[in-house]
């Protein structure tokens, strides 16, 4: 039965093989090759098509006539011609094995031969016939960089073998002349002439001249050497070696091709790796014969690139892209040479966006070229990316960056809104790459792949320079403006123009001048608004070099016309003639959007669209399609490259969803609207007919008829199959008929009409809506006599579920033949594939027509039969099963039992990982279908389906099962128990007697004027719910004291009291309704928790009072600065010019230096060098005709700490390093920092060892420093000192090793400085008693008498004048005790008048005491007293000097006790300490001072 089927023409280019047979379609191909490798190429195509139809059409053949046999010879000549046809059928296949393989082996050897053969005639007829020389590769012209090498090269073949001479010129090359200059190379004849550095004398023209007995022959080529410009490198791609033409005697298309691995559809993402690969047989496959592989992206020929690795050899092609870019999306071609033409296979490379470097941005954009390149211009464009979730891109910034550098250089300020970009102001001669990149709200994308190296140079410059020999030996290279005579001042320009107009710039173009007066050339530019005839000459930021240059700053509400003018340094030309008006507008704007989108299943992953042209293309770029799951409103791209073609084949979808599509055209500008979505199409493979039937076999005989049955088809075509067709035929016979017209829809057929003891084969085919499929292969030879033996039939039709990774569930049919006796039971057998040992699975028999196999081994292959048992035994044994893999299929789900959150019902549901559009859940309760359904009902819905149960007991608990049909057996089974099912009931219950979840319980919340809210929270609500709030038993509701409201979206309920008081307390309850949920929650006031409320209710209203007026917004807080300052701030609100401010401390008034300024919004007061005494209550007013406030801060205790501690912080950061001083006392180590004061906690160690302070060890400190002092120091004080220092955080230490030469010197300048103040201290002085002037009458007597101190005891000596008095009559002097001194004028007169002094010295030292004496006469007036000198320290004299070794460690004796009024005086140095002296105090004021402001009370 023919039929005609018209493929798509979409499948008529595309195959698509299952991985799952790739290895039988290797099989296959390689099989008919070596079938069809003895054909003829002419014939090849004849014989397919001939094997193709008939293989179609059903053969038919003429029967003689036998002679009549007895039925006993019929019978035997039957059984013999089927064991002869057997027999025959073994023979004829073995025999063609051996007859392929000889072919093959023989074909191999003909082919070599041939080739050797070839070679050898191709030689003897280049030996016999070629006489003269032939030029087979001439020589190739090039343009290089002065300084680089040039290589020529050529091939020649002639017998004799020709000899080459190199000409330059028509001059012969004499490499002698320049040894090094030129090499000269010849070998199988390939001839190369490489000159090593070539200059611009190197331009000529150059030949090649092959010469031998029987003739010559030449070949010519150009080379131009450029000069580049000063501190100018030639681009590299100037320097690239030249590709030596693939010299072969061979031919390739002796070659024969067949892919046996083939890429397929890749999908990537930008910057990662991909290869491409293909596998094939090469028929030869000769070491020095391997074929070329092309690779083509869209039609275009790839090279071998930093972007593109090539490899072909070991019967593999592979194309390697290392670094992916959405540059590289497109079709994949691999073409190959082959005898028959061309092997080819394609296949779509996808590239996907990298993760952006922010979150929201857009892709990267790519494919950027240049399309015009200048001394200083260069102009670019690109391709936009595909955006979908990304928000509208909103410019792009072009990068560049110079050769050899890697800085990028943005070129633009501001984003350009379309796809094409003029740069200027580039260095002439220098080399760039550039990169775009694309903008949007939320930032910048990838950068694109940088663009191919160009080269800012005059494309005219090689045209305009000549070189010229001079004597043959030198070269001048002339430029076209050498030739101008004594021109200097250039032409003027023409053609002015605008070559590119948009909205966003304009490049304005002209033609340079043809004079351009022998000096560097440059242009002014000029522009003129419509209408007006003033010229204004635009402001070039850089001289513009080349004759184009973009406008970006023209108003789009005029029109302008341009003249250029040509500039050198001898002057400028004339103006040329205006352009035309230039109007700053698109010519164009996006292209509109694309017509209807069709979408036509192509495979289960793919889907094949077409689409309608939009009607205003407008420079298309190509397309960017977009698909969406249906019903999820999120769409992906399907391209990240603009596609050129109306149609495309989107692959990568998901098998079993449902798609819809959209199309954007593209150009310059940016994106079309969306085309129209295309309808839903489900992805599934394309509908065709399906596969063969297979496994038929008998089930039971009555010798006239026969049962038989047979499994589906494992491909149903993407439709269902709804026919079978049985075909039979004898055994002895070879024509086929139909056993049935009307098609059969079951599994199995009765046959009739059959002769007994005849033999019988059969075939089925499957037919479908698309029609009917090919035949199953023939059965065995079935023998029609009548079954009659005791035991069962075979079973049939088995099938596989549930297959896991350690176990699977086998099912049955039960079989048709019965026996003597009903069948009792099954036994199921398995083997591993291959093993041929049965083992019996279960030793018991099963009364049910299923049985769970387990364990087994994961990936392992089993095979499976099973026989029926009855009274009279086991029956015969089922057909073998077909071989299945114990293995978990990919997304395999299990059967989950739950409640409809909705509506209560229990139900099971199943989730298949895959579904075609046809298949179906069929549900079965111990593997029994149901088709029952008063107690279930089965609900499908996508790739779900559920199983609900209408009233659930305990008479529904078993075993339920699900498989899906048309699917690779996804199916799956649960066991519903007694106590799964009860909690399923208990969650029934409470959803269809739903109450309304809370998330939290009524509560209360205190709002300012002392409102109340009461509010709890539900998990969700409805728009209809309904609500009452009940206060003490009465319902309340919206007034002017109540506020009730409520939020679907956070499912808050409120109610607001806004008068709160004592009469408000009580219960409180909220009942709320939500369909047909209901609930209801109480609070209680009552009591202390009332009280409460009550109290901060009151406490709110009266906050609202208090900033009526001036407030504080924020009360009083410290701050500590970093100058160790303490801060007390507040912050104001509502104040005005009139509010006064004032501080107090413990109700003291306290004024500031700096009066505080209450419109600042902020008052403070400082407190420097704080301490203790700063402790106290501090109070801030605020005051003024609305009101007034107080704030109060009570620093002390914790407040005091954390001054403290954070004043420690600063000091412990400034701390300084610790610092030896020495003082009479001992040795005293010092650390600065910012502030110290005695309260912070601050700790000395020696030796790990925490120090108290002692007599010995003295703790201090001033306001900018802590010390500690080792008083009379010993070698026990020796070590390592450290001072620390703890803030809140962390501890601050400083450290100081008092050990070694740092001792020794301290305590030497400690004894120095010892001695130095026992002297002081002993030193002879006068204590008091002597006046500074003594005025006295003449006759009287004066007594000059004071006080002495010493040890030992001092030596008096009074002078007069500076001249010692002796004592006499009239001058007495005395010294009693040691300790009284006087002088005594008796009569004194004026010569008595003048100054004396008394010298009170020891051996310590002295000092002198002057007094003034006046004498006059009786009845003269008293004279002025003069005033003396003040005492000054006489030094012990030196006789008296104690020792040096004494002066560093004075033995200690007992000395007297210095006067109560007398102070320690300080001891001399040379070296002042940077430190005040011991003696002085702080310059902190002492605690008992207060402010120096007059206090007052408050």
């Amino acid at each position: 039965m023919a039929t005609a089927k018209v493929l798509p023409f979409y499948q008529r280019k595309h195959k698509h093989f299952g991985q799952d047979y790739r290895s039988t379609e290797t099989k296959y191909v390689a099989r008919e090759y070596l079938a069809s490798s003895s054909r003829k190429t002419s014939s090849k195509s004849v014989s397919q098509t001939t094997t193709a139809k008939a293989a179609e059409e059903e053969q038919t053949y003429t029967v003689p006539p036998f002679r009549q046999r007895e039925p006993g010879e019929v019978e035997e000549y039957e059984r013999r011609t089927v064991n002869f046809s057997r027999g025959v059928a073994e023979l004829q296949q073995e025999v063609h094995k051996i007859r392929e393989s000889t072919k093959y082996q023989i074909e191999k050897l003909e082919i070599q031969r041939e080739v050797e053969e070839r070679v050898s005639i191709q030689k003897k007829v280049y030996e016999e016939l070629v006489k003269g020389p032939e030029f087979v590769v001439n020589l190739r012209s090039h343009t290089v960089w002065e300084k680089t090498p040039v290589k020529l090269l050529c091939t020649v073949l002639g017998h004799p073998t020709p000899s080459v001479k190199w000409f330059k010129d028509g001059i012969v090359i004499d490499r002698l002349n320049k040894p090094g200059k030129y090499q000269v190379e010849s070998k199988y004849g390939v001839h190369s002439l490489t000159i090593s550095r070539s200059d611009v004398g190197d331009s000529a023209e150059y030949t090649a001249v092959a010469a031998n007995v029987h003739g010559a022959a030449s070949s010519k080529a150009s080379v131009l050497v450029k000069r580049p410009g000063e501190g100018e490198e030639p681009p590299e791609t100037l320097l690239l070696p030249f590709q030596i033409p693939l010299l072969s005697d061979i031919r390739r298309s002796k070659l024969d091709i067949t892919f046996i691995e083939t890429f397929g559809v890749t999908f990537g993402v930008e910057g990662g790796t991909v290869s491409l690969t293909c596998k094939m047989i090469i028929n030869p496959d000769l070491a020095n014969l391997q074929p070329e592989a092309m690779w083509y992206r869209d039609d275009h020929l790839l090279r071998e690139s930093h972007w593109a690795e090539m490899k072909c050899g070991g019967g593999e092609a592979k194309l390697t892209l290392p670094h992916l870019n959405k540059d590289d999306e497109g079709l994949y071609t691999l073409r190959m040479w082959t005898k028959a033409g061309t092997a080819e296979h394609s296949a779509y490379l996808f590239v996907k966006d990298a993760s952006p470097p922010v979150a929201g941005a857009s892709g990267a954009p790519m494919d950027i070229k240049v399309l015009q390149a200048d001394r200083d211009y260069v102009l670019l464009s690109w391709k936009p990316p595909n955006i979908t979730t990304e928000s509208p891109i909103t410019g792009y910034f072009v990068d560049r960056c110079e050769v050899g550098s890697d800085s990028w250089v943005q070129c633009n300020n501001s984003p350009v809104t379309l796809c094409k970009y003029p740069v200027h102001g580039l260095s002439e001669g220098h080399s760039y790459h550039f990169r775009v990149r694309a903008m949007n709200s939320a930032g910048s994308s990838r950068p694109s792949r940088v663009s191919e190296q160009v080269t800012a140079m005059d494309p005219t410059e090689l045209e305009r320079q000549q070189v010229i020999k001079v004597d043959g030996r030198k070269d001048v290279v002339i430029r076209q403006e050498d030739l101008e005579g004594h021109v200097k001042v250039p032409g003027v320009p023409g053609k002015v123009h605008a070559s590119e107009v948009n909205k966003t710039f304009v490049v304005l173009s002209w033609t340079p001048p043809h004079a351009r007066g022998r000096e560097p050339l440059w242009y002014q530019i000029e522009k003129c608004v419509e209408g007006s005839t003033t010229w204004q000459r635009l402001n070039t930021p850089a001289p513009v070099k080349s004759p184009h240059y973009p406008l970006f700053d023209l108003e789009e509400s005029k029109k302008y016309l341009f003249r250029v003018l040509s500039v050198n340094k001898h002057g400028s030309s004339d103006s040329s003639a205006p352009s035309a008006l230039v109007h700053k507008q698109d010519p164009f704007g996006v292209p509109s959007a694309p017509g209807q989108v069709t979408a036509t299943r192509n495979t289960r992953t793919s889907v094949f669209l077409q689409w309608e042209p939009p009607k205003s293309p407008n420079k298309l770029l190509g397309y960017y399609i977009d698909a969406s799951v249906l019903g999820s409103k999120t769409w992906t791209t399907c391209n990240n490259r603009p596609y050129k073609h109306t149609r495309f084949v989107v692959h990568g979808l998901t098998p079993g969803e449902t798609y819809v599509f959209r199309v954007q055209a593209v150009n310059v500008f940016g994106l079309s609207d969306e085309s129209q979505e295309s309808l839903p199409i489900f992805v599934e493979a394309g509908v065709s007919t399906p596969s063969a039937p297979y496994g038929v076999s008998l089930l039971y005989c009555d010798g006239t008829s026969m049962i038989l049955g047979w499994k589906r088809p494992k491909f149903c075509g993407g439709s269902k199959v709804t026919a079978y067709y049985v075909d039979q035929h004898e055994a002895s016979e070879a024509q086929w008929c139909e056993v049935n017209v009307a098609p059969v829809q079951d599994r199995t057929v009765k046959v009739e009409n059959l002769k007994e003891g005849a033999f019988y084969q059969f075939r089925v085919k499957a037919g479908n809506v698309a029609g009917v499929g090919l035949s199953s292969e023939p059965s065995e030879a079935f023998h029609c006599e009548a079954w009659n033996m005791p035991e069962p039939g075979p079973c049939h039709d088995l099938s596989f579920c549930e297959v896991r990774n350690d176990s699977l569930l086998i099912q049955w049919k039960a079989p048709v033949y019965t026996g003597k006796s009903a069948v009792t039971g099954y036994f199921v057998e398995v083997s591993k594939k291959g093993s041929g040992q049965w083992s019996a699975v279960n030793e018991a028999s099963v009364a049910h027509r299923y049985l769970k196999v387990s364990p087994l081994e994961k990936g392992a292959t089993y095979e499976f039969r099973v026989r029926a048992a009855n009274a009279h035994g086991v029956g015969k044994a089922s057909a073998v099963s077909e071989p299945v893999c114990v293995k978990a299929l990919p997304g395999t789900k299990e059967i989950h039992c739950g409640v409809d959150e909705d509506t209560g019902d229990v139900y099971l549901s199943f989730e298949a990982c895959d579904i075609l559009e046809i298949s179906k859940f069929v549900w079965s309760r111990s593997y029994k279908e149901i088709t029952d359904s008063t107690r279930v009902n089965v609900v499908q819905q996508g790739k779900r389906s559920r199983l609900i149960f209408k009233s659930p007991d305990k008479e529904d608990l078993g075993t339920y099962s699900v498989y899906v049909t048309e699917t690779d057996g996804i199916s799956a089974s649960h066991v519903l128990k007694e106590e799964e099912l009860q909690k399923m009931l208990e969650l029934s219950y409470a959803i269809r007697h739903p109450v309304v979840p809370l998330k939290t319980e009524l509560a209360y919340e205190v709002l300012e004027k002392g409102r109340v809210r009461f509010w709890l929270q539900t998990v969700k609500m409805s728009s209809g719910v309904s609500y009452r709030f009940i206060v003490n038993d009465k319902e309340v509701s919206s007034s002017e004291g109540f506020k009730m409201s409520h939020s679907m979206d956070t499912g808050v309920i409120e109610m607001i009291m806004e008068h709160f008081t004592k009469e408000s307390e009580g219960t409180y309850t909220v009942q709320i309704q939500d369909g047909k949920a209901k609930t209801q929650s109480s609070l209680v006031l009552i009591g202390d928790l009332f009280k409460t409320a009550l109290k901060e209710a009151d406490f709110q209203r009266k906050e609202y009072t208090r900033k009526l007026g001036p407030h504080f917004q924020e009360y009083l807080y410290f701050q500590v600065q970093e100058d160790c300052t303490v801060l007390l701030v507040c912050k104001l609100a509502n104040v005005k010019k009139e509010t006064t401010f004032h501080w107090f401390k413990d109700d003291e008034e306290i004024i500031p230096d700096v009066p505080p300024n209450v419109m600042s919004g902020s008052c403070a007061l400082p407190i420097p060098m704080f301490s203790r005494k700063d402790q106290g209550v501090y109070k801030a007013t605020l005051s003024d005709d609305k009101g007034k406030d107080i704030s109060l801060l009570d620093i002390s205790g914790k407040v005091f700490e954390d001054i403290i501690n954070a004043l420690a912080e600063i000091a412990g950061s400034s701390a300084s390093d610790l610092v030896l001083q020495c003082t009479p006392e001992g040795i005293r180590l010092q650390c600065y920092m910012k502030y110290y004061t005695e309260e912070m906690k601050t700790h000395w160690f020696h030796k790990d060892s925490k120090i108290s302070s002692s007599e010995k060890m003295r703790i201090g400190g001033t306001s900018e420093m802590a010390w500690m002092q080792i008083c009379e120091p010993t070698d026990r004080e020796k070590g390592h000192y450290t001072i620390e220092i703890i803030d809140a955080k962390k501890s601050h230490t400083r450290s100081f090793d008092l050990s070694g030469q740092a001792y020794n010197d301290a305590y030497a300048e400690f004894q120095r400085l010892k001695a130095a103040a026992f002297a002081e201290k002993n030193r002879g002085r006068v204590v008091g008693g002597l006046p500074d002037v003594v005025t006295i009458m003449e006759k009287k007597t004066l007594s000059l008498t004071c006080t002495v101190w010493g040890d030992p005891t001092p030596e008096v000596t009074w002078f007069k004048n500076e001249q010692e008095v002796i004592s006499d009559d009239h001058n007495v002097i005395s010294f009693e005790g040691g300790k009284f001194a006087s002088l005594t004028i008796k009569a004194v007169s004026s010569e008595d008048s003048g100054k004396y002094s008394i010298n009170v010295r020891n051996k310590y030292g002295g000092e002198f005491v002057e007094v003034t004496v006046s004498v006059y006469r009786p009845g003269e007036e008293i004279p002025e007293p003069k005033l003396g000198q003040m005492p000054r320290a006489v030094a012990p004299p030196k006789a008296s000097a104690p020792p040096a070794q004494a002066a560093k460690s004075p033995a200690p004796q007992p000395q007297p006790a210095p006067p109560q009024n007398v102070k320690s005086p300080t001891p001399s140095h040379g070296t002042k300490s940077p430190t005040p002296p011991h003696g002085a105090k702080s310059p902190t004021p002492p605690r008992s001072v207060k402010s120096p402001t007059p206090p007052r009370r408050k």
